[in-house]
């Protein structure tokens, strides 16, 4: 089945250095304090995200022109200082900056690479509340992983895309572009009138004036920065509830409703209510799907985004089928609720997600979990390396980290028994709704379902380096 990426995704921070030390400079103040890191030093991604702060809010009011591709607004970051700063970087892949304030008052930035290093006028001390504004504009790019996949803003014949797994959010908006900083969000973007805005969250309002109109989403629950997504163009809206009362909003380019598309999306109230009954309640406002029409190529794969998922279309074939849509679904629980503590923890998305796959097509086309098993096992890529211990950045959406992720929870289904492992698959998100989860927290809630030593399961599935003699 199609998985998330049709090539396997990667990421990488070795982006060409763009505009650097272009920003104006304007008042500024150091101090004595030291500044936040410029990196997180995430193992696979060291240069993701940024040290000294927790965000809080973002607040995106921008401005797009399909026929030059030009995106301009500003961005509102309200953030938490976690030390004493007397600067800090944001994530920003190209685009000029025109100038920089910190509660209200103008600071010195300067550009580096991806890093926009601000010093703001006076320090911010630790537990201060501030905000962060930044004024840009230019032609949002692609960013290109090293495994030739394309992540950030695509350009479409009518509008735009924006996918950002794992660090292409920067393409579009300054942040703090790691998995570990959730935020909720507030995105507005104008467009000509006559063209739509689809995004994070709920609708939350629209407003015209001189041929162009404004479209407000706002997502209050937490997320992380690689999981935004907006989508420009025309779209067919629809509106609905499931039988179980989870409200759905579906947007699709009307080139990309193919018959297998629209027969898939009619299943998507079945496919939630049924994920529900396993992994708990729906964890966000609404649910649904985004489908768009892009160039032949560009994108390859469906992505997650928060509350509803995105499967690009580019007529070469249906733009969206039944287990696809089951495993990006399942990742509303599992990567987008409980998102992971760091890159390595990937396992933890999409482990799950294949797993819902093999539970779904069980349950709906009777294929029993143990044959999905049985062909993930015998596959020889499953094996190159551990699922929790992706050995590169190229490497984090590598088949062990879906496959063998997924038999991680097999195994641990026939060692815990069914009521225990019923247990696991709605405690897991219950206990981590909204937040950020580790491997090592995950092994510690599966011990305490069971008075049984898993340690061995753990150090042969999780993180052994030979296949296993048999399933």
């Amino acid at each position: 089945m199609p998985l998330r990426r049709s090539a396997q995704r990667a990421a990488s921070r070795l982006l060409p250095a763009c505009l650097a030390g272009c920003l104006l400079a304007c008042s500024g103040g150091s101090g004595t304090a030291p500044a936040g890191t410029s990196g997180l030093g995430d193992r696979l991604f060291p240069a993701a995200g940024n040290g000294g702060y927790d965000v809080t809010h973002y607040g995106l009011d921008l401005s797009y022109d399909p026929g030059s591709g030009r995106l301009a607004g500003t961005a509102v970051i309200t953030a938490t200082a976690t030390q004493d700063l007397s600067g800090f970087d944001l994530d920003l892949a190209g685009l000029t900056v025109a100038r920089v304030g910190v509660d209200g008052r103008a600071a010195r930035a300067t550009r580096s690479g991806t890093e926009l290093t601000v010093r703001p006028a006076r320090t911010l001390r630790r537990g201060a509340r501030f905000e962060t504004t930044v004024a840009y504009a230019g032609v949002p790019r692609l960013l290109t992983d090293p495994d030739g996949s394309h992540e950030g803003w695509f350009r479409t014949d009518d509008g735009a895309l924006a996918l950002g797994e794992p660090v292409g959010s920067m393409a579009w908006f300054p942040g703090n572009d790691h998995p570990s900083d959730k935020a909720a969000f507030d995105v507005t973007m104008s467009v000509p009138t006559g063209l739509s805005v689809v995004s994070n969250g709920e609708p939350a309002g629209t407003r015209t004036a001189a041929g162009r109109t404004s479209f407000h989403w706002r997502s209050t629950a937490p997320m992380a920065t690689y999981l935004a997504t907006v989508g420009i163009g025309h779209y067919t809206v629809t509106r609905s509830r499931t039988p179980g009362g989870i409200a759905l909003y579906t947007a699709v380019d009307p080139r990309s409703d193919d018959r297998q598309t629209a027969a898939a999306l009619s299943r998507l109230p079945e496919i939630l209510d049924w994920e529900a009954g396993l992994f708990g309640p729906f964890p966000f406002g609404s649910a649904g799907a985004v489908v768009d029409h892009l160039p032949s190529g560009q994108v390859g794969y469906a992505l997650e985004t928060q509350n509803r998922p995105v499967f690009p279309g580019d007529g070469s074939g249906p733009a969206v089928a039944v287990p696809t849509l089951v495993h990006e679904l399942s990742h509303q629980w599992f990567g987008d609720s409980v998102t992971p503590s760091s890159w390595q923890d990937m396992w933890l998305n999409e482990g799950f997600a294949t797993y819902a796959t093999w539970l779904w097509q069980d349950h709906d086309g009777g294929v029993p979990v143990s044959r999905s098993a049985a062909t993930a096992f015998a596959d020889p890529g499953t094996w190159a390396f551990p699922p929790a211990a992706p050995p590169t950045a190229a490497d984090v959406s590598a088949p062990p980290v879906y496959n063998r992720g997924a038999l991680v929870l097999h195994e641990l289904h026939r060692a815990l028994g069914d009521t225990a492992f019923a247990t696991l698959l709605r405690g897991w998100p219950a206990a981590h709704l909204h937040g950020n989860a580790s491997t090592a927290e995950f092994t510690a809630y599966c011990a305490g379902l069971t008075t049984r030593d898993l340690k061995p399961l753990f150090a042969t599935w999780l993180y052994g380096t030979a296949k296993p003699a048999r399933l």
